[in-house]
């Protein structure tokens, strides 16, 4: 079961806002970074002890005012093959109009999980009127407002069961990459010039490929799982649920796999989706190595690359510890550096350091540049250990732990970066009651 929830349902009838609420209770979510807002379609939230991705389906329709109702409905089907969950928002307001009919069909013939939510039920002439949307036939129906919030706390609770606890125990299994990038960038390429083979259709067309396709790679004394992502099935509908579809196969990919490839086109470079993509694996603790494919298309003089890769370095920050990797499919060069730098990023996220080493190394640097006092009173950290996960994840342990800054949390990220080796690797920083 993938642990992906999508919001679906009319324009209008507060998708967005209620999509806001899941994932701000993780204010970091929101970034303030120039065209990452008008992407925020989908983000990660938490609840109950378990980690998901939510996607809000409205976010992809062009012109929502106007939408096509085929565009809602195309949207619908996709959702269906690909979330785990599925949350259909309706408008009391409104009451049933024959999209909802429409959509209410779709999701019934689904095996999924779906969950009814009425929305805008804030009073209880509202709650009164809410009823006549059992007629649509869910068992699992809910009443909310999320504007003001009630009732959300239940709707997550239900949704939760349907989710799976993430593996955190970081078994030795094979490792998993994802090749994640938006359509046309070369990922159906790269797999088949590693394994050497035809496996997937490659044309000129944007998102020719079907399915992410697993592949094991066992050359050279090499090993792992190839995750091939991306575009969308061959459908005359394709054109305005293309980026939808694209984007619903990469969080996919990215939730099943260990290390995140993200591919980037070297003529349009970083775009404000593959940002997007980006700060999803950096959230849910992914390695992730960028790769600049189609380098043999740019003129070049002495530091072009140089110049790219601090271009890029700007854009992502502040999470800069990324190998970039110029590669050119077509011509396969540096393919394998690419394999090579994933299997050494997914080595750093594996690293365990000893906790004797850990103190040793990182306590005399704290004593030099202890975290700021608050209110007079000083922080004294006197012990770290790293925990037992399948990422990166410290715990320092403190006399006031709420009151170490953020800023400080990131002095001590880039302390443990310049002592061990964590490229490509996401690493979380904890604070405890000694």
């Amino acid at each position: 079961m993938s642990n992906i929830v999508a919001i679906v349902g009319r324009p209008n009838v507060g998708k967005s806002t209620f999509f806001n609420r899941l994932i701000g209770g993780r204010q970091s979510i929101v970034d303030d970074i120039s065209g990452v807002t008008r992407d925020r379609q989908y983000g990660a939230s938490y609840w109950n002890g378990k980690n998901f991705t939510v996607i809000d389906t409205g976010g992809f329709v062009q012109n929502s005012d106007d939408v096509f109702e085929s565009a809602v409905r195309e949207q619908v089907k996709i959702a269906i093959d690909e979330a785990g969950v599925i949350v259909f928002m309706v408008d009391v307001t409104t009451g049933i109009t024959d999209l909802d009919g429409q959509v209410a069909d779709l999701l019934r013939r689904s095996k999924k999980p779906v969950y009814l939510v009425v929305n805008k039920v804030d009073n209880g002439q509202r709650m009164f009127e809410a009823n006549e949307f059992w007629g649509l036939g869910f068992e699992n129906t809910f009443f909310l407002s999320s504007l003001t919030g009630s009732g959300s706390g239940e709707i997550l609770d239900a949704i939760s069961e349907h989710l799976s606890e993430d593996d955190q125990t970081g078994d030795k299994a094979l490792p998993k990459f994802a090749i994640v990038g938006q359509p046309n960038v070369g990922k159906s390429s790269l797999t088949n010039a590693l394994l050497g083979e035809e496996r997937n259709i490659v044309t000129d067309i944007a998102g020719t490929t079907r399915d992410s396709i697993h592949s094991h790679y066992d050359k050279f004394g090499k090993e792992f799982v190839l995750i091939d992502t991306a575009g969308i099935r061959k459908k005359a509908k394709v054109h305005e649920n293309l980026e939808f579809y694209s984007v619903m196969r990469a969080i996919r990919a990215l939730e099943d796999c260990d290390i995140c490839i993200l591919m980037i086109d070297a003529q349009t470079g970083l775009e404000a989706q593959d940002q997007s993509i980006f700060r999803l694996a950096q959230r849910r603790n992914k390695g992730i190595v960028i790769v600049v494919n189609k380098w043999d298309l740019v003129e070049k003089e002495t530091n072009t690359a140089r110049d790219y890769e601090k271009v890029i370095k700007e854009r992502i920050a502040p999470f800069t510890d990324v190998p970039v990797v110029f590669t050119s499919v077509m011509d396969k060069t540096r393919i394998f550096k690419a394999i090579e730098t994933a299997l050494q990023v997914h080595e750093n996220r594996q690293r365990k350091i000893k906790t004797s080493d850990l103190n040793d190394k990182i306590l005399p640097i704290m004593e030099n540049q202890p975290p700021p006092a608050h209110r007079g009173k000083f922080i004294k950290i006197k012990y770290a250990t790293q925990l037992p996960l399948a990422y990166p994840a410290f715990a320092f342990f403190c006399n006031h732990p709420t009151h170490v800054k953020e800023n400080y949390r990131n002095f001590i990220e880039n302390q443990l970066r310049k002592l061990y080796n964590f490229s490509g690797v996401p690493i979380s920083v904890f604070f405890r009651q000694k």
